[in-house]
């Protein structure tokens, strides 16, 4: 029986990861997890009580919580997920994503190196550290045919994209001077089911039913390369358990869109879906509001992911149609975990519990 665990597991990626491995796969399941306003087990009840499935509220920074965990469970993979994560709060506050995203990370890779070196020559043999990062690292793309590809030189221009190149550049160092065998994906922009409201798409579906402004930076002509997340989460399992070792594969959906594209595709599935719109909107589009562009804010971020396609053999099954037309219709069901997100509830009620 092989062992994974999952750093930041209750967020939005790392909670697909596991309802993908326990849903679909036979692995036990370790989910380290701090719990930040990001971390939601609410994501997890449909597969919490599964017997293969163990949660522990760790933070990653906790060298000796993180020792505990990897010798008490003695995992076969780590997958490492867990960051902060989003672009507007790193501006804002860029200390807890140095700290998390490269102390974590530092952390991660040590704990990992002292547990990985005592293993036996079988374990040892198979062992994987698998870290997870994005296509900001990569700055931004000047022409409108050009890719990141695995070979394209850092240039990232946030708080946050920095951070992760910095723990990007932490992994690859631990796996060249250490030998610690290590596989490092780069991901586009996810969406779909259980996305934390504040960004982009679910942010304009839920404004939308509320005839709240749905703000768009700039003049909207951002252009992001989506990538539905069940797809996402098939593809880490993929590169955790056939992905060479020292090996980069970059991970996209194939679905360029510019922001103003997003939001519109969004507000005419809504006319569709909730014709009965709140009072005083005529159409969802009207909702649409331009607002100051952030600081920093790249143009366009476009993946080839043709490398894990040949070696590995994944694509993604969802286009950008079929997934936010899947996206939407799930957030319109599940307005009881919008609201526990929006109310803070999800966060009350995990206060009174032990893990």
């Amino acid at each position: 029986m092989t062992t994974m665990l999952v750093t930041g597991g209750a967020g939005f990626i790392g909670s697909a990861v596991i309802r993908h491995l326990i849903q679909d796969t036979s692995f036990d399941v370790i989910n380290v997890d701090k719990l930040t306003y990001a971390g939601n087990l609410e994501s997890l009840k449909q597969i919490d009580s599964d017997a293969r499935y163990h949660f522990e509220q760790v933070d990653i920074c906790d060298s000796v919580e993180i020792k505990r965990v990897l010798e008490q469970y003695q995992p076969d993979i780590i997958m490492h997920l867990a960051a902060e994560s989003h672009v507007d709060r790193s501006i804002d506050g860029p200390g807890e994503f140095m700290q998390t995203n490269i102390i974590g990370t530092y952390n991660m890779l040590e704990q990992a190196r002292a547990y990985w070196s005592q293993l036996d020559e079988d374990k040892k043999g198979s062992f994987r550290f698998h870290h997870i990062s994005t296509d900001e690292v990569y700055g931004d793309l000047e022409g409108t045919d050009d890719l990141f590809t695995e070979t394209t030189s850092y240039a990232p221009s946030s708080p946050y994209s920095a951070s992760k190149a910095s723990s990007d550049h932490l992994v690859r160092a631990w796996q060249r001077t250490y030998g610690l065998p290590t596989v490092l994906t780069n991901c586009s922009n996810n969406y779909g089911p259980y996305h934390f409201p504040e960004k982009l798409i679910p942010l304009m579906i839920l404004n939308a039913l509320e005839g709240k402004p749905l703000p768009v930076y700039g003049k909207g002509n951002q252009v992001r390369d989506w990538l539905f997340v069940e797809d996402h989460a098939r593809a880490l399992v993929q590169v955790a358990t056939q992905g060479k070792v020292a090996e980069t594969y970059n991970i996209g959906g194939h679905n360029e869109k510019q922001n103003i594209e997003v939001v519109k595709i969004i507000c005419e599935l809504l006319e569709e879906f909730v014709p009965n719109k709140p009072e005083g909107v005529a159409a969802y589009s009207d909702l649409i509001t331009y607002v100051q562009d952030r600081a920093g804010h790249d143009v366009r971020y476009a993946i080839d992911a043709s490398k894990i396609e040949k070696e590995l053999g994944w694509t993604p099954q969802e286009t950008f149609e079929t997934g936010i037309r899947k996206t939407v219709q799930w957030y319109l069901a599940n307005q009881e975990w919008c609201q526990h997100v929006q109310d803070g509830s999800y966060q009350r009620e995990r206060l009174g519990k032990s893990y």
